[in-house]
């Protein structure tokens, strides 16, 4: 009989005791013990950083039944148990100080009742000063705390900077009570889905250790392909490995990719490729910070960053790169060395995010998002059928569908790159392979389309800023195509020009040269 999925549970003990597969990550929790003592890491949403806090839980409480037949079993103290505070704000959604102040008061009640101690400060961070000093001399030992998603109470008013901040200085004050608390703590380990700076919440605990791009801890969360392949074998037979690496590998943290495993685990369920975890969150406020940005799209298929944007981010000054990263809409592809400086290059981790995320940024950036999906419908079929003007028809309606108060109220149309950001969107939201900016030995292509055995080589214009007719001119001067002769079956050349005044297409001519 196959193991359960454990889709959805965050409990250790569940996980050990009802039959559930378990990938074991056990060997990090003897790994964190024994290199240090306090410790921070970022992931993506859904990425098992609930399910490994507790693992460390019942660790520290000496519950040897559950480990057996994992590493930790015979490389861990199981005659000591630890007194843990557990603090997660993952929860429900805080819409005010008020209930921010509800919600510690709360946590920090139901661990003092846990361990039948009651506390009598009145200052939520002097209680949980309290609670720990009551701990340590309950147990005469050292105490393990362990706060998840300690950022989400931020995250859930991003857009509301007044109330952001106000909610970050109230967390400050609680996480500060770590600083002093030293010599009675065992372990502290904190997660959550973004890094915001050490000064602005983490003030004073300057030895608090950064795992999140640290290699030898890239694979704490989520499923190598050697772990997915062992563990889950029995669940393989009927799938495309290959197919299920394209849909849901490649998230990078400075070691082995892995998968997703929210996203494997339905996957594995349903026997559908679906985009699970995308769906479980839409990225609103991204998406909108990348449109207020004006952001070219197509950058997020190839994007270099430097280590302080990658690093973290902060509610006084937000930029879509580092929260593109944290929040696993983008991951690390390449990592460059330019002296002392480190660049990293980013683009999206796999097929689901990629399609999911420019289906999103197509409903932002057009307003018409029936429209949409009807033209993705057009496009997809005229590709399928080769049928240029078709293609043509179907760009050229869509820019016509868009309504006139719109553009006056955004000035979206002045913007350079949005014609273009437009093309790049529909063809990634259909999963076709795009490329951009592809470097050739007469310069930059501005976009290559795959579509099965042919290629669209697209050069785009706008006919404000150059004068008519040199797109495809463009493309035939600077010989492009040489360099996918070799690889296609059959290459075309599309040049597009934009006007501005027009608010559409005035030029879309291409020609086949292979």
């Amino acid at each position: 009989m196959k193991k359960k999925l454990p889709i959805g549970i965050q409990s250790f003990e569940v996980i050990r005791s009802e039959n559930y597969y378990y990938v074991d990550k056990t060997p990090f929790v003897k790994k964190l013990v024994d290199e240090g003592k306090f410790y921070f890491l970022a992931r993506p949403r859904r990425f098992g950083k609930s399910l490994f806090l507790d693992t460390l839980r019942q660790a520290f409480l000496a519950r040897r039944e559950l480990f057996e037949g994992l590493y930790l079993e015979n490389h861990w103290n199981w005659s000591v148990r630890y007194p843990v505070i557990h603090i997660s704000f993952g929860a429900g959604v805080i819409r005010s100080t008020e209930e921010l102040l509800e919600t510690i008061d709360y946590i920090l009640r139901r661990n003092a009742e846990q361990e039948k101690l009651s506390l009598s400060e009145k200052l939520y961070n002097k209680r949980f000063e309290e609670l720990i000093v009551k701990l340590h001399q309950k147990y005469s030992r050292p105490v393990v705390i362990l706060i998840d998603e300690y950022d989400k109470p931020i995250l859930d008013n991003i857009e509301n900077r007044e109330l952001a901040l106000e909610i970050r200085e109230n967390l400050k004050n609680l996480y500060s009570v770590l600083k002093d608390a030293d010599p009675f703590l065992k372990l502290v380990f904190i997660t959550g889905v973004s890094k915001f700076s050490k000064v602005s919440l983490f003030s004073g605990l300057n030895n608090l250790e950064d795992l999140t791009l640290h290699p030898e801890y890239a694979t704490l969360c989520g499923y190598t392909e050697e772990e997915l392949t062992s563990v889950f074998a029995d669940r393989l037979n009927d799938f495309d490995i290959e197919e299920i690496r394209r849909w849901y590998n490649g998230y990078n943290f400075l070691g082995p990719p892995v998968y997703n495993p929210f996203d494997i685990l339905l996957c594995l369920k349903s026997g559908l490729f679906r985009p699970y975890w995308f769906e479980t969150g839409t990225p609103s406020f991204l998406i909108k910070l990348l449109y207020e940005n004006r952001f070219f799209l197509p950058e997020l298929e190839n994007l270099e960053v430097g280590e302080s944007l990658i690093a973290s981010f902060d509610v006084d000054y937000i930029e879509p790169e580092p929260l593109l990263f944290q929040t696993g809409y983008l991951t690390i592809k390449e990592v460059r060395r330019r002296g002392p400086r480190t660049l990293y290059r980013l683009s999206y981790p796999n097929l689901e995010v990629k399609m999911s995320f420019n289906d999103h940024l197509l409903n932002w950036y057009t307003r018409v998002p029936a429209e949409k999906e009807r033209l993705l419908d057009r496009v997809f079929l005229s590709l399928e059928k080769n049928d240029l003007e078709g293609l043509n028809r179907a760009f050229h309606s869509f820019f016509a569908s868009i309504p006139h108060d719109w553009y006056r109220r955004s000035e979206i149309q002045n913007y350079e790159g949005y014609y273009a950001s437009i093309f790049y969107a529909y063809f990634s939201a259909l999963g076709l392979e795009v490329k951009v900016e592809e470097p050739t030995s007469h310069g930059r292509l501005d976009m290559a389309v795959t579509f099965e055995d042919r290629c669209y080589l697209f050069e785009f214009k706008v006919v404000e800023l150059e004068p008519e007719g040199r797109a495809l001119e463009t493309l035939k001067a600077r010989s492009y195509h040489e360099k996918y002769l070799d690889r296609f079956r059959e290459v075309y050349l599309i040049g597009v020009e934009f006007s501005r005044t027009d608010r559409n297409i005035v030029e879309f001519a291409w020609e086949k040269v292979k």
